[in-house]
């Protein structure tokens, strides 16, 4: 969003009305980030969902003018969601596509695409992200080749590590500290978003989602209630019951739905 130069000249300036229009200019741009990567990750997931690429080893998604500097931040989001290498293409209307990619740990992601490179135009980066530019024609080629490159190197067995970043009691958490964690965005490959531990919060409903794909909970600690939603764990729906006390570690949201809290 916007220019390098505006935060350039913000930490270089020393005249105060110059840093106070510069400051309100880069925060405009990084709410508008903020939305275009919010409205990228939610098309993306639709694509994902309704094509059934979840079900596949990796998953190659591109929309229509796709804000090309956001989408790596969102491909890192979807890699981190299904635990699969991902790569996101944003096609103009040329038909060429410029896309990110993000991958997991034991998938060497530069390596993957070396093997499928005749069905790319140019791409570059290492092992965990990649810049890909590929023609609009070439696309479903470069799916089931890379898809069979992931076969051979059996990803589904690798088995993924969650990194805690805290413990923290529900009774402490408020609104007020989850809006702080923005302080910290953009969330990416080298900055990730933060994971919370919950240690023995009783399950007060559960249920699955999307045909049983996902799973949906309240969970409760004393008097505290939060809702929590897993993805692609529906099937623990049969394994846990209301009542039971369990140890969950995920992200923190404040989910606005008809504009309530």
């Amino acid at each position: 969003m916007g220019k390098a130069e505006e935060a350039l000249e913000l930490l270089l300036s020393n005249d105060m009305y110059q840093v106070n229009e510069l400051t309100k200019k880069l925060n405009e741009h990084n709410m508008r980030r903020q939305e275009i990567e919010k409205e990228i990750f939610e098309n993306a997931k639709e694509k994902i969902e309704k094509e059934h690429l979840s079900d596949n080893r990796t998953i190659v998604v591109g929309g229509s003018n796709w804000h090309h500097g956001v989408i790596g931040i969102v491909s890192s989001k979807i890699t981190d969601l299904y635990f699969k290498p991902s790569i996101l293409f944003s096609f103009e209307e040329d038909g060429i596509g410029k896309g990110s990619g993000r991958s997991i740990p034991g998938f060497d992601l530069h390596k993957a695409l070396t093997k499928c490179k005749d069905t790319l135009e140019k791409f570059g980066g290492h092992s965990m992200a990649v810049g890909v530019t590929i023609k609009k024609e070439q696309l479903e080629e470069f799916r089931k080749k890379f898809e069979e490159i992931a076969k051979e190197e059996k990803t589904e067995e690798i088995i993924p590590v969650l990194n805690i970043d805290a413990k923290i009691d529900l009774n402490i958490l408020n609104k007020e500290m989850i809006e702080s964690l923005k302080e910290l965005e953009p969330f990416g490959e080298a900055n990730k978003m933060p994971i919370f531990a919950f240690k023995g919060l009783k399950i007060d409903s559960i249920r699955s989602l999307s045909e049983g794909k996902h799973l949906k909970l309240t969970l409760k600690d004393e008097n505290k209630i939060i809702n929590a939603i897993g993805f692609n764990i529906g099937d623990l729906v049969e394994e846990y019951k209301i009542g039971d006390k369990i140890d969950v570690a995920g992200v923190l949201e404040i989910n606005t739905f008809n504009r309530s809290r």
